[in-house]
């Protein structure tokens, strides 16, 4: 997998002030660490970041470079994006220096490809796990690991150990789910509990009062 470049900054000051300061200045607090390395406050500008997703790079490979220290790239990866659970927004940025000689785990994107049967059933497609921790060397990173879903009828899963066949240096739980086509009478039956579940709270609220 190709690496790019991520342009940020030391970061002087530490604190939630500081950091509410540096997102509202359209940047993002973040922190690079390493074994051995003492952490280095970040300071990365959000265009840089949007950049490095909408490039579907996140996952890879990065050269860290820091202002200021040109010639000093560092190789990395991005271990975790923290979001603002309300509007979206980038929180905190974790980014991981590493050696391109020891294998790392890093999260790789499950992609699914071609029309499911089960939806032309009148089955509704849902995707559990949209990602997967996959162990190699840096270099080997997968941008993504594609599975084809068309043979998939009503009530039929997909599970990681069917990934592995793909991918077979997948390291998470064999058993967990990653797609699966529901029944339409489960959805149905879902959606008359949601209905429900407000209702029965306001005759509690109500009760109570």
């Amino acid at each position: 997998m190709e690496d790019v470049v991520l342009h940020a900054a030391r970061r002087m000051n530490v604190g939630k002030g500081h950091a509410r300061k540096l997102r509202q200045a359209g940047k993002i607090p973040g922190v690079l660490y390493g074994p051995g390395e003492e952490p280095i406050p970040l300071s990365i500008e959000t265009k840089e970041l949007e950049r490095l997703i909408r490039l579907g790079k996140s996952h890879g490979i990065i050269s860290l470079v820091l202002n200021g220290e040109e010639g000093t790239d560092r190789k990395a990866i991005i271990r975790e994006i923290q979001y603002h659970p309300v509007n979206g927004g980038f929180l905190h940025v974790d980014v991981q220096h590493i050696s391109l000689k020891h294998k790392v785990v890093v999260e790789v994107p499950v992609v699914l490809t071609g029309d499911s049967v089960g939806v032309r059933e009148g089955g509704v497609l849902e995707q559990i796990l949209h990602s997967v921790e996959v162990e190699c060397l840096p270099v080997d990173i997968p941008e993504k690991i594609e599975v084809d879903i068309s043979h998939l009828h009503v009530g039929d899963s997909l599970h990681v150990r069917d990934l592995m066949a793909i991918e077979d240096r997948v390291v998470t739980e064999p058993d967990r789910s990653v797609v699966t086509i529901i029944p339409p009478t489960v959805v149905k039956k879902r959606e008359v509990e949601e209905v429900a579940e407000p209702e029965e709270a306001e005759e509690e609220t109500e009760a109570e009062s």
